[in-house]
């Protein structure tokens, strides 16, 4: 069903218990290679197709920092409250305005785990929700709507594939793979 725009905001849990601010230079800095990553696909591959777990929660208060958080609440406007992304805005627009079909982004948790080498690290994948679920086009075509927990968030067209924060952070071979 449609959520009303005056109802309340939702909220969502994660199974973590850390929270805090990480700089975008925690842990290890090492990268996996084309090969390591290629081993591990069958794993990413066997994500959940139904019933899927939120892993992870991360807030972006600003430009290269990341908090992790055990919960989070969902508004139709803002997005993940307390992340930057209506600040940042978009360079895909003609005024610079944030992208309202860009307001989340999702990455499945084993492929989060797999290029950030280090646990600590997965936050900096720049995505708000990692999920345990198969991401797939095949599996969850634009239009698809989530429920997690009582938010319910829709799949929209444009595909989040990284950028040259990604590369730095998680290697070209990486970027390559996603």
């Amino acid at each position: 069903a449609e959520r009303p725009a005056a109802a309340i905001p939702w909220t969502i849990r994660a199974a973590v218990l850390n929270a805090g601010p990480m700089s975008q230079h925690a842990g290890a800095m090492s990268h996996r290679t084309t090969a390591e990553l290629e081993g591990a696909l069958a794993d990413v591959r066997q994500a959940p197709a139904d019933d899927g777990t939120v892993d992870l929660i991360v807030r972006r208060p600003a430009t290269g920092e990341r908090e992790v958080l055990d919960e989070g609440v969902l508004d139709l406007g803002e997005g993940l409250v307390g992340d930057n992304w209506g600040e940042r805005g978009s360079r895909h627009t003609p005024d610079g305005a944030a992208e309202p079909d860009r307001q989340l982004n999702v990455i499945n948790t084993r492929l989060s785990r797999l290029v950030a080498v280090d646990p600590e690290r997965r936050a900096l994948a720049g995505d708000q929700l990692h999920l345990d679920l198969d991401l797939s086009i095949a599996n969850l075509p634009p239009g698809t709507r989530l429920a997690l927990g009582s938010a319910v968030i829709e799949v929209t067209e444009p595909p989040h594939l990284g950028c040259a924060k990604f590369v730095g952070r998680f290697g070209r071979e990486a970027m390559r793979f996603v």
